[in-house]
């Protein structure tokens, strides 16, 4: 997935120097109709490799989401407690991952185990990662620490988000 994504930055940047020079007569002076065809055809180069890097990170995004998905699936009667959870401020580590702290206060009657999804979304809402958690047994009333960690190095800025958490 990564080499995709060089490729196509690598793409657009060709396609740009090519259509840079393609607008140059002999003499170092730009043709008029020769600029503006070719500055056309960069433009759609441009937002074609723009979309092949947007569908690219789309993907990641998926990949993560299914992974994420078939952890939670894995949960047998478990109970939706998306209240249960709080996420505190995300923070970057040195290799660009992020790291958000999970608080789950257990409201119910009974002890029990956590499966929680975290999803790091970017500023339209996007989904970029997911991530899942598993807390041990907490007991009724009990609050209980936890990390989620994202996959891979992300860009700010990023939301962190109790997507699901499953009591068991």
């Amino acid at each position: 997935m990564k080499r995709q994504i060089r490729v196509a930055a690598g793409l657009a940047a060709v396609l740009l120097g090519s259509a840079a020079l393609a607008g140059c007569t002999s003499s170092g002076k730009t043709s008029g109709a020769a600029t503006s065809a070719v500055g056309s055809a960069a433009e759609s180069a441009l937002a074609s490799a723009t979309a092949a890097l947007g569908s690219a990170a789309a993907s990641l995004g998926a990949s993560a989401q299914a992974a994420a998905s078939s952890a939670l699936a894995s949960v047998k009667g478990g109970l939706n407690v998306k209240g249960d959870v709080a996420l505190g401020a995300a923070t970057t580590g040195s290799d660009g991952k992020l790291s958000v702290p999970v608080t789950v206060t257990n409201h119910g009657s009974q002890a029990g185990k956590y499966t929680i999804q975290v999803n790091f979304d970017d500023a339209s809402g996007n989904l970029l990662d997911a991530t899942v958690v598993n807390v041990p047994d907490v007991a009724p009333g009990a609050t209980a620490q936890a990390t989620a960690h994202s996959n891979r190095s992300l860009n700010a800025p990023v939301t962190p988000v109790v997507a699901n958490a499953l009591r068991y």
